[in-house]
Order: C-alpha cells, then structure tokens, then sequence
C-alpha cells in the first residue's frame, strides 16, 4: 500500500479474529484505504472489480482450487493479475508421515477413520491447467523447496500445536489425548536425520485476467 498511494485494498479472511487484529494493525496507518471483508475461500464476493489479487500461505487451505481460481477470475478487472505463494507439491510430506504414524497407532486410529486432510497442495503444473480453464494468460508456476529447522524441541513443539498439526489435534476430544499426540510426533521429529526439521515447499503461481 506504501506503493500504491492512491489504492485501496479489500483484506479478507474467513476469521472475524483474524479480521480485527487486521483493523487494529492497519486502519491507524492507512485509514479508509483499507477495508476488511469476511469471506471463505473459495467464495468471493466481488465482481470486476481488483488490479491485483494476492496471497501468501492461504491457498493450500482451500480444497477446491478450480472454484478458486474461477472467483479470483471473476473478482479481477480485466488486465488484472493474480499473484499468490502456497504450500504445493510435497509440501510437508514428511511431517505428515510422521503425524500418520501416531494416527495409525492403537491410541488415535479411531480418531482418524474418515481423515481426508484439509489441504491441497497442488503442483505447478497441476496449477498451470487449472488456472488456464479458469480463463488465465500469461501464466508462470513453479516449485521451490523451502525446508525449515525449529533451534529446540520446545520450538518445534510450539509451532507445531498451532500450525502444523491443529488440524489433527482438533479431532481429539480431550487435552490428555492431544499431549500425548503432540509427544509423540515430537520424539520422532527429534530421531529424523536432522531434528525438528520441516519440509516445507513452496507453490508459485503468477497469472493475469485478459
């Protein structure tokens, strides 16, 4: 927004949380130039509207990427561009087997019977296609690893509970059963062949409306 003096921009989100600690950060600085919009991917209620849509670590979250890209379409101008980095590829495949071997086990495997995983880590060619039958030109995807070690165990263990492995532990009814998660994914995160390690990858995609 510092380069664009005379823009506007939509911040969404689908958390009302999220939204106000948004407006507390960002209306004192830009004022008016900023609003705030509560939206769940991948439903977006505008129309002709943005130059630019961007997005940075959100897109993985959202299942259905062709419903994706065809909103993002529809919200841009013509001439607009689409500029957006998430997980994709095999974005924490190893930190998932990990989390898969504890779903496995006797403990947790009733817990974990109908687990679909709420992401969709698309590769760049994959991303390619679909954002081409979305209506896109122009368009650049790409691949880039992005792996990354937690210093400590209690690092690891922090950053995991809430960004990692929420997903997992929400389907666990009790505070005992989500410990004894959380302890034994980080004993096996700390005999990997380089501890507290996470194997993140990135998806890029570039792309414009004609």
């Amino acid at each position: 927004m510092e380069r664009l003096p005379d823009g506007r921009l939509i911040a969404v989100d689908r958390s009302w949380n999220m939204l106000i600690t948004a407006r507390a950060n960002l209306r004192p600085v830009l004022g008016r130039r900023v609003s705030f919009a509560q939206v769940s991917l991948p439903d977006l209620p505008f129309a002709d509207w943005a130059d630019l849509v961007f997005s940075t670590a959100t897109f993985h979250w959202v299942k259905d990427h062709p419903a994706l890209f065809a909103g993002i379409f529809k919200t841009l101008r013509s001439g607009g561009r689409l500029h957006a980095q998430c997980g994709g590829g095999p974005n924490l495949k190893r930190a998932h087997e990990l989390a898969e071997q504890v779903m496995h086990s006797d403990t947790f495997a009733r817990y974990f019977e109908k687990w679909p995983g709420p992401w969709e880590f698309a590769g760049a060619e994959v991303t390619a296609a679909r954002l081409n039958r979305a209506g896109f030109v122009d368009i650049d995807t790409s691949i880039e690893e992005a792996s990354t070690t937690l210093a400590t165990e209690a690092d690891y263990r922090e950053f995991v509970t809430t960004v990692i492995y929420h997903p997992h532990l929400e389907l666990l009814p009790d505070p005992a059963l989500k410990q004894a998660f959380l302890d034994r994914v980080t004993e096996l995160a700390a005999i990997e062949p380089v501890p507290f390690t996470l194997d993140y990858w990135r998806l890029n995609m570039q792309a414009r409306k004609p």
